[in-house]
């Protein structure tokens, strides 16, 4: 397996990261692609192969009426901390290979009044399932998790994504 992670995963991978690390390309995705988290004003705070960090600020925005982040923001931050990972995983993949989210649980800890960052750790894991998609030609799903938490270390919110992963055709090798 870390032969196929090797040669197929990182090239890309690699490049997909420049790309949402330059400021002006990440703004213009969003603006284009998800224009909610666009005015939302998620931003990655930190991103790598193996854990991605998204922030969603509390402002006029993303506000509800408890003056605390609605939670549908606060899930679209969760799942971008997830997502992130696996668009990285696909991204020019040959054969390609297609995602989507087919489950989602929530909890919530502390009202959440501030900035609120989402972390996922769970990168091995989705490169895994893409390659296992690629390599067995059948659809994988894996349950990633994302745990929010406030400017102090408090839990805000956790999130688990379900997401599916199919490859679109044989192997190229």
């Amino acid at each position: 397996m870390d032969k196929l992670l090797t040669q197929a995963a990182v090239v890309p991978s690699a490049a997909f990261f420049s790309t949402i690390r330059n400021g002006l390309k990440y703004r213009l995705f969003l603006l284009r692609n998800l224009p909610a988290a666009y005015f939302a004003g998620l931003k990655i705070e930190a991103v790598n192969r193996d854990h991605c960090r998204v922030s969603v600020p509390f402002k006029w925005f993303t506000k509800n009426p408890f003056r605390s982040t609605y939670f549908a923001c606060l899930s679209m931050a969760a799942e971008m901390s997830t997502g992130v990972l696996a668009m990285a995983s696909v991204y020019k993949r040959r054969p390609s290979v297609s995602m989507l989210i087919v489950g989602m649980e929530a909890s919530f800890g502390k009202k959440a009044t501030g900035k609120t960052c989402f972390t996922c750790p769970d990168g091995q894991q989705i490169r895994e399932a893409v390659e296992r998609a690629i390599a067995t030609a059948t659809p994988q799903t894996i349950t990633v998790r994302s745990t929010g938490h406030n400017d102090t270390g408090d839990l805000v919110a956790e999130f688990t994504f379900t997401w599916s992963f199919k490859s679109k055709g044989k192997a190229v090798v």
